[in-house]
């Protein structure tokens, strides 16, 4: 199996269960995994589940519960007879708190965290997961080409000074330590917006009312990241959403930002004269 991110003693014999939230990253998953013939398996979220990769599964190879399931969700994994899983696509954040559907043991899951926060609730799903002897993979499974690569891609020049781009980075990744956001729009040493609860885009808009000449997005992962789930992604809704706020450079941490349909992703970037960066982390 070509990926780096599988374990050395991956099996292409054993089912994996793509565990899928919201958009493009689990249908991009689906896609990778199905090129490679390992066996795939579903387990989808009532309105969140994209209906178009639902439908690309037998009603045997799916299970389809609401958010919270959580017991539901460990059955379908025994069901399936599933060696791995992976979780890809976001749940809308909002749900984590409210429109919470939670079964026994979601119930007993939240009422043993002190601290409750999307890093929490998805790490105690990973040790439920963990604990019935199914694998949970590194969401960077099957997806190393559409990581981002290290230098400048998209318009052929980067227009940010290097002390800027460190700046950005830094006041990134310190924020993703705090565990506010992955995410900051910087401007010549100035924090113009640091991204938290409202998600990259809406954190974009909000940087984009201030004055965006050299302006720069970050994005980035915390120190000791748990790439099992929570990876950050960069595709054309937030490339767009750069281009209507006014931002003409975006900085991605190199191997660890997925960019989805990243082809796209490159080509609209230089049509848009946005350059992109992607940037290593000692």
């Amino acid at each position: 199996m070509s990926s780096r991110f599988l374990p050395s003693d991956f099996s292409a014999d054993r089912p994996v269960t793509l565990i899928a939230g919201q958009g493009l990253y689990p249908q991009l998953v689906a896609e990778e995994i199905r090129a490679t013939g390992v066996p795939l398996r579903l387990v989808g979220f009532e309105e969140e589940t994209p209906t178009a990769l639902v439908e690309t599964f037998a009603p045997g190879e799916r299970v389809i519960i609401k958010v919270g399931q959580i017991g539901k969700m460990l059955s379908a994994l025994k069901k399936f007879e599933s060696g791995y899983a992976l979780m890809a696509g976001q749940i809308t954040p909002k749900r984590l708190f409210r429109g919470l559907h939670p079964d026994l043991k979601a119930t007993r899951i939240l009422f043993s965290l002190k601290r409750r926060n999307a890093e929490t609730i998805f790490g105690a799903i990973a040790e439920e997961i963990e604990k019935i002897g199914v694998h949970l993979l590194d969401a960077r499974s099957f997806l190393d080409d559409h990581l981002a690569p290290g230098g400048t891609f998209g318009a052929k020049k980067f227009p940010i000074e290097n002390e800027y781009l460190e700046h950005g980075i830094q006041i990134a990744r310190e924020c993703a330590r705090l565990d506010i956001g992955q995410g900051c729009v910087v401007r010549k040493g100035t924090v113009l917006a640091v991204e938290a609860f409202e998600g990259t885009d809406d954190m974009i808009r909000r940087a984009g009312g201030f004055k965006t000449d050299q302006a720069l997005f970050v994005k980035t992962v915390k120190s000791g990241q748990d790439y099992r789930f929570d990876v950050p992604c960069f595709g054309l809704t937030t490339l767009e959403t750069m281009r209507s706020a006014g931002i003409q450079a975006a900085a991605l941490e190199s191997d660890n930002v997925i960019i989805l349909d990243r082809p796209t992703v490159e080509k609209q970037a230089r049509d848009w004269e946005i350059s992109l960066h992607g940037f290593q982390v000692d």
